[in-house]
């Protein structure tokens, strides 16, 4: 069984990473990693022929020990690899993870030091025991600071986590109802989060905190960290305009002052900015260079995102929901001065026992609104079609249908709800 020394000299050599052998990528170390309802083992040949340096397998029988290696497990052997190059860079690594708002976060804080610094950060939402190895394995020695997205849908992952990537700072957005069905109870997420505090902790490292979140300070506890709030003691403080769609941001620090004016909408992500400004101050970017960098981002992932078509305005924020960020998109949108705002709301998925009352709360809270339209779009908030009198669809192809039949002009519409149930189909009506 070759060794992990050896590996990384073969990772050395190679062009990167490649776990998918359909991609040509020449002179790659090709992962064959396996899932439910795949085996990359199968494809290790392939992966060669495509132009791979080498590939990394857990069938013996597949192993030549010339361009093909035998481990007992691949995936265990990605994280080991991830590991020990981390420890070979020794660059600084901010780590965030979060119920809601750790993407917007991470994309900010990015755009930002990117402004001083060299910056590598994790792609899209590879934030997982996959992607996060992956992220480290694509730093090399220029980078100055590396920025890791960790997500999690099971206690201890991110502990797995960060003893991969071995953060020296870290922040934790939020912490809310979601992945339910993989916790069990809003406790175990709390302690799921809570478990980037306890490694920076142990290993005495630097911690952001929204101070005025009285749960993240009680994760906290008497740990010493770097706060962000409306507070003016606080290492950065900032005000939230109400006065234009878009979110803007007025701040100062021990340092500098600004007025950070983003393409983003919604008050919730007065936090995102104000964490991601902070991180920039500490990290010593000039503050007129902060505020540029948060207004050339635009976010384009279907968060917090304003588009106009030529029958309707959207905010399209489908890319991920659960009760908090639904209640929180809700409420921001509710707060907006328009008398043509509507709702399509999607199912917000994997909240397993807790489904159904969840589902029932958000109904709840919109029928005491004065939303001049509501779709509600799935099966989980199907189930309550009788109980309320909106307009409810057990899929996006009967709300499509509906929608071709009775056409959506001129109105101000927040589309909002978990990825599986595909409200990108939507827009294509509106």
């Amino acid at each position: 069984m070759i060794s992990i020394e050896k590996i990384y000299s073969l990772f050395k050599k190679s062009s990167g990473i490649n776990t998918d052998s359909r991609v040509k990528q020449k002179n790659a170390l090709f992962f064959a990693l396996s899932g439910e309802n795949f085996d990359g083992n199968e494809f290790v040949e392939n992966a060669i022929e495509n132009g791979c340096l080498a590939a990394i397998c857990s069938n013996k029988r597949l192993a030549n020990n010339e361009n093909i290696f035998y481990v007992e497990n691949t995936l265990n052997t990605l994280q080991k690899l991830a590991n020990y190059h981390r420890k070979q860079l020794k660059t600084p690594i901010i780590a965030i993870t979060g119920t809601n708002g750790k993407t917007t976060t991470k994309e900010l804080i990015s755009t930002i030091l990117a402004q001083t610094h060299r910056v590598a950060y994790t792609s899209g939402n590879k934030n997982n025991h996959i992607g996060v190895p992956l992220t480290i394995l694509s730093m090399n020695r220029t980078v100055d600071i590396g920025i890791v997205e960790m997500g999690a849908n099971h206690q201890g992952e991110i502990k797995t986590l960060c003893e991969i990537a071995e953060p020296n700072y870290g922040i934790i957005t939020n912490v809310g109802k979601a992945h339910l069905e993989g916790f069990g109870s809003f406790e175990i997420i709390k302690q799921t989060k809570a478990e980037l505090y306890d490694y920076l902790k142990l290993k005495n490292g630097e911690i952001f905190i929204n101070a005025d979140n009285p749960l993240l300070v009680e994760m906290l506890g008497n740990y010493s960290a770097i706060k962000y709030g409306i507070d003016s003691n606080y290492y950065c403080s900032g005000k939230y305009s109400e006065l234009s769609l878009q979110a803007t941001v007025s701040w100062k620090s021990k340092n500098e002052k600004g007025i950070a004016k983003s393409n983003l909408i919604g008050a919730y992500n007065f936090e995102n900015i104000l964490a991601a400004i902070t991180i920039g101050q500490y990290f010593k970017v000039p503050g007129t260079a902060i505020d540029n960098a948060i207004l050339r981002y635009y976010p384009n992932n279907n968060r917090s995102q304003l588009v106009k078509t030529n029958r309707n305005n959207l905010i399209l924020d489908y890319y991920n929901a659960n009760p908090t960020s639904m209640e929180l998109a809700i409420k921001n949108f509710e707060n907006i001065k328009d008398n043509s705002k509507g709702l399509i709301l999607g199912d917000m998925l994997e909240l397993g026992k807790d489904s159904e009352i969840e589902h029932k709360k958000i109904l709840e809270y919109i029928s005491n609104k004065s939303f001049k339209k509501v779709y509600l779009i799935g099966p989980h908030f199907y189930k309550f079609k009788e109980e309320y009198g909106f307009n409810f669809f057990n899929s996006v192809d009967d709300f499509a249908k509906h929608i071709v039949k009775n056409p959506e002009t001129g109105n101000f519409f927040l589309i909002k709800g978990s990825r599986g149930v595909k409200l990108e189909k939507c827009t294509d009506y509106l």
